[in-house]
């Protein structure tokens, strides 16, 4: 459901070239409905041949055994009963499951949950940090875009109790698509062109979520400073996490902790010391890229973790998530190489 957006025309085109999935239904807003949708995104012109329906799933619950919600936050939580008591798997890319703290997610997303219950059953769908769960879930809460690079650039330094847990900073630079397909004052060509803003300083929806993760990998609540800042490209997300070192830790140990940390995890990729990460390299691709410095002037460790937004951030996790769940290579319909340059 949402088929027509940045992320749901992400999960057609990953889904489209996935040995083990077929695309058996597709939805979006009624406008579209009847038309194909390569008339609407001419991008999949001549690929597939899937027509928009209403957003209805009453015909859609026999035909799948996976439901992707790529919604508005709002939605997902008034179709996901429906789809789980028919005994089908519910993917949600909006927010609506990954607050655990219902008056939280009220407070931030000024909605009121109409699925509480469900909260408590839907599984956040990091891999790398939760893969076993993730597995046994018949409801996963797909992580946010700005999460995914803060959460798996940090989590090594909060499980190995490195840093100060509430020194984490965070700034975090984003492509316009993040924003969605819905224009806003800022995302005009005119205002996002040759310019580069913050916005949601101190605000930003996806601060609770960070810390909320974080806070579980540490073993404890903590608090981040998160600030998010839009730039002038399509895609991807660049997220440097600044922390103080709880004692003095030399970048070489850093460094193999991290490496320690992800050596299982498919799409992380811990670079080589000196080797920064940047959006290029991972455009178009699974992968998060990090690396780390150590400013020893200042005994503080820097942390720079790059993910394109569309795919780790949003449609690719979201079928790495489907590949668990079903009992597949967690890497099919993903293993390709970045799009460069």
């Amino acid at each position: 459901m949402g088929a027509a957006g940045y992320a749901g025309l992400g999960l057609i085109q990953l889904l489209n070239n996935h040995k083990e999935a077929e695309v058996v239904w597709a939805s979006s807003e009624e406008a579209h409905a009847g038309r194909k949708l390569s008339e609407i995104r001419p991008a999949i012109f001549g690929l597939t041949d899937i027509v928009c329906s209403a957003p209805d799933i009453s015909g859609l619950i026999d035909k799948a055994d996976v439901i992707f919600f790529a919604l508005p936050n709002g939605l997902a939580m008034k179709w996901a009963p429906k789809v789980l008591a028919k005994g089908k798997k519910v993917i949600d890319i909006s927010a609506d499951f990954r607050i655990r703290d219902l008056a939280e997610y009220s407070d931030w997303y000024k909605i009121q949950h109409a699925s509480p219950d469900l909260v408590k059953e839907a599984v956040y769908g990091l891999p790398e940090l939760f893969s076993d769960r993730i597995k046994k879930a018949s409801l996963i809460a797909n992580p946010g875009c700005y999460p995914t690079a803060s959460i798996l650039g940090a989590a090594p330094l909060l499980k190995h109790k490195l840093v100060d847990p509430d020194s984490i900073i965070i700034d975090a630079k984003s492509g316009v698509s993040g924003a969605g397909m819905a224009l806003t004052d800022i995302t005009h060509f005119p205002e996002c062109n040759e310019n580069v803003r913050a916005y949601g300083v101190a605000s930003h929806r996806h601060n609770p979520e960070i810390d909320q993760i974080l806070g579980d990998v540490a073993g404890s609540k903590l608090r981040t400073s998160f600030t998010p800042h839009l730039m002038p490209m399509n895609r991807g997300i660049l997220a440097t996490i600044y922390a103080d070192l709880q004692e003095k830790v030399p970048a070489e140990e850093i460094h193999l902790i991290y490496k320690g940390f992800y050596k299982d995890a498919a799409f992380v990729r811990v670079l080589d010391k000196g080797k920064l990460p940047a959006t290029k390299y991972v455009s178009g691709s699974n992968y998060c890229d990090i690396n780390i410095v150590v400013d020893e002037r200042v005994g503080r460790v820097v942390v720079l973790s790059a993910i394109d937004n569309l795919i780790k951030g949003a449609a690719g996790q979201a079928v790495q998530n489907m590949n668990l769940i079903c009992g597949l290579d967690e890497k099919a319909g993903l293993d390709r190489m970045p799009l460069y340059p």
